[in-house]
């Protein structure tokens, strides 16, 4: 990476690098992938000037005390936004703290990420959300938290949603907990009208996923592994849909994972229902032929499916049936996964290797339009188009070229990542965000 700051040229490798508030800085040749700019599409040179851009044009001269940014098959976008991560701050900081996850986060392209009330306590009051909110203030990435729908996330009493939604929470759920009272997801969608809330619905019945821990399919039965079938996904999001259908209100399915539920969602919207869903980035991308070997990293919420399921979710973005993408990055202590799989814990990390994990099966458009657009909207996120007089918030990123992702490539504390060893391809640069440029 070569960078100019007046008429001094240096090379920089592996650094993490935040722009001043006085900055001004140029990128050079960038490709520029948004939809809603005039330049979509176009390779542009971007002036910025105390986190505004300034001006747009094939070729920009830069002044003195400009400091240029010179990568490699530069592209850039409107900011990513993960709408499902999980920090372990409070309670788990030996997993992730909130501060180590957010510069994770924008070393790999994001500029915003949805929080995740599993933490301990359970985020579900306004203390709770305002603490989540404090501790990202001064961070690049933009924090927004999912207050739990429930007290304790234990699916018996509604939490404190209104109070929670004043506070700054932009959604709420039980996170991989669904609800099985129907009568309390009814009254939830219900109340939610009132202040235009959205309600989350993990879709699990856990009465016919039983104890399972992997898809029920041949190659459960062949390991040996207790299966959950493709219908404890299908018949809680069936239920849900009635259940909205009867209320009204807006209804949000995270990470949906069969290829009949992609059917139904699409027959929902067919009725013109508020439902939105989204899938994680390792369903979209492996089977369960993954689990062949017992690798704990393997063992996520839902489980990793066929490659019939694999083929319709893969589809279902590229139609719109599905609207997001999510890493849903989970970080798990390193003595919870190195364990026999059957009591190893559910979750992968996943941030890091989102991009390059969709890029090889998705086109770099589609990708950008699920990880900004689409999320944004349905989380009430403001979305800066990249134009002259606009506040920068970008991602910056090469969609070419193929690596081998390790270790090497985790921000994470945790290293917990279901990619590792997998031929992956693209690199992310990182974020340009609040005035602050990160770069890997």
């Amino acid at each position: 990476m070569v960078f100019s700051l007046s008429h001094c040229i240096f090379a920089v490798r592996n650094f993490d690098y935040k722009i001043l508030q006085t900055m001004t800085t140029l990128l050079k040749s960038a490709t520029i992938i948004d939809k809603s700019s005039p330049f979509h599409k176009q390779t542009k040179d971007i002036l910025i000037e105390n986190g505004v851009i300034q001006k747009i044009d094939d070729t920009i001269n830069p002044s003195e005390n400009t400091q240029i940014i010179e990568l490699e098959n530069l592209h850039i976008s409107t900011g990513w936004f993960d709408t499902s991560a999980s920090f372990g701050e409070p309670g788990y900081e030996e997993r992730e703290t909130i501060a180590n996850g957010l510069t994770a986060a924008a070393k790999s392209g994001f500029t915003a990420v949805a929080v995740n009330p599993n933490t301990q306590p359970i985020v579900d009051n306004k203390a709770a959300i305002e603490f989540l909110k404090n501790k990202a203030t001064f961070s690049a990435t933009e924090l927004y938290p999912i207050g739990a729908l429930t007290q304790e996330s234990k699916g018996i009493e509604m939490a404190e949603l209104y109070d929670m939604q004043q506070s700054g929470a932009i959604a709420f759920g039980d996170y991989n907990k669904p609800i099985s009272n129907d009568n309390l997801l009814k009254v939830a969608l219900l109340y939610a009208q009132i202040f235009d809330g959205l309600v989350l619905s993990f879709p699990k019945n856990k009465s016919i996923a039983g104890d399972g821990i992997a898809h029920e399919g041949v190659n459960a039965t062949r390991l040996g592994l207790k299966g959950i079938p493709a219908l404890a996904e299908e018949l809680q999001i069936a239920r849900d849909l009635f259940l909205l259908e009867y209320t009204g209100g807006k209804l949000h399915i995270p990470t949906i994972s069969t290829k009949k539920s992609v059917e139904l969602i699409k027959e929902a919207k067919s009725k013109e229902l508020n439902v939105t869903c989204s899938v994680a980035v390792h369903n979209l991308v492996l089977t369960d032929k993954e689990l062949i070997g017992f690798d704990a990293n393997t063992k996520v919420t839902p489980p990793l499916r066929t490659q019939e399921d694999v083929n319709a979710l893969v589809e279902g973005v590229k139609n719109g049936v599905i609207d997001i993408i999510t890493s849903d990055h989970n970080p798990i202590d390193v003595e919870y996964k190195k364990v026999e799989f059957a009591i190893a814990k559910n979750g992968t990390i996943g941030l890091e290797s989102a991009f390059s994990a969709l890029n090889t099966v998705l086109d770099t458009e589609t990708i950008v339009e699920c990880l900004t657009t689409k999320p944004k909207n349905r989380f009430n996120i403001n979305t800066e188009s990249i134009n002259e007089g606009e506040k920068v918030n970008i991602t910056l990123f090469n969609p070419n070229g193929t690596f081998t992702f390790t270790e090497d490539h985790i921000y994470s504390t945790s290293k917990n990542s279901i990619f590792l060893d997998k031929e992956l391809k693209g690199k992310v640069y990182g974020i340009f965000n609040k005035n602050q440029l990160i770069l890997n």
